[in-house]
């Protein structure tokens, strides 16, 4: 069965998020809603919604994601029961109508061959009045390698909710607590995937909802998403780089680079990292003109 969780905090949003999951054709699905110590009480509004969709409701006494939005992500999922998969749904996205019928239908396609599903999705950008994106749609199979590089050159986007993981995947590998959670769950699909391809069920959408209000539409906080970018890269992708192809090696140890450079210089094992990918790659202009930046620090 499918684990729904939703680390609740704002209001604003989210009975279109509730309704989108009362609005379900099929109901083999159970909600948890974790209350982030949230100021705006959701009691009132979710109680409108029993009966027609399985939920747990459940408030924290102290709020998490001021300070780790990873850890409130995992006391939320600690409150499941014996769901194997899991879908973390944001407080202000929502889903298509066909969106849990569509993973019992493919269920079968990707059963043990895949830790990673996801759906395709649509952008809803509420600084230009709720316009809506065209859909996001992906390879039906994808390495984790290729689909994070698709996402690091503007191809595509990825966000957290339009994910459906492996509980087991989770417990062996669980989230990297990067500042902000920025590149966490990039990271966990390289970890969960775990070498099987990523499994896309493009048929429907999940609408993920682009705001001042959220992380990603907030131009706040930069210098710690450059953090989080550093040591995502430091953790996630250099550990997994011969994973990668030749040119995506090279493409991604400069924007390395470029990322440590935003808020300090490089250490001295750093500039050492660098030197060793060029060197490996047989990129004898690229480890020069390196060479020449070290010189000049």
């Amino acid at each position: 069965m499918l684990a729904i969780v939703i680390p609740y905090y704002k209001l604003f949003f989210f009975e279109e998020t509730l309704q989108s999951l009362a609005n379900q054709t099929d109901k083999r699905f159970k909600v948890y809603i974790g209350d982030d110590a949230s100021p705006e009480n959701p009691v009132d509004l979710i109680e409108k919604y029993k009966g027609q969709f399985d939920f747990v409701y459940h408030r924290f006494e102290s709020n998490f994601g001021e300070t780790s939005l990873v850890k409130q992500w995992e006391r939320c999922i600690d409150k499941m029961e014996n769901e194997k998969w899991i879908m973390i749904l944001g407080d202000d996205d929502y889903l298509e109508t066909n969106v849990v019928a569509s993973w019992y239908k493919n269920y079968s396609e990707f059963y043990h061959k895949s830790n990673v599903i996801r759906f395709a999705s649509k952008s809803v950008n509420m600084k230009s009045n709720g316009i809506i994106s065209d859909s996001f749609t992906h390879p039906l199979w994808e390495k984790a390698t290729d689909s994070y590089y698709r996402r690091f050159k503007g191809l595509t986007r990825s966000t957290l909710s339009e994910y459906v993981f492996s509980k087991e995947s989770f417990l062996k590998y669980g989230f990297h607590d990067f500042p902000l959670a920025w590149h966490s769950d990039d990271a966990a699909w390289l970890d969960f995937s775990n070498n099987k391809p990523i499994y896309t069920i493009n048929e429907c959408n999940v609408f993920v909802r682009f705001s001042e209000r959220s992380i990603s539409g907030n131009n706040e906080n930069q210098n710690l998403k450059d953090h989080a970018s550093v040591k995502f890269i430091k953790k996630s992708i250099l550990n997994k780089f011969y994973l990668f192809k030749k040119q995506q090696q090279i493409e991604l140890v400069l924007y390395y680079e470029i990322a440590i450079k935003k808020n300090r210089k490089l250490k001295y094992s750093e500039w050492f990292e660098l030197f060793y990918i060029y060197a490996i790659n047989f990129e004898f202009l690229r480890f020069t003109k390196c060479l020449r930046r070290f010189m000049l620090r």
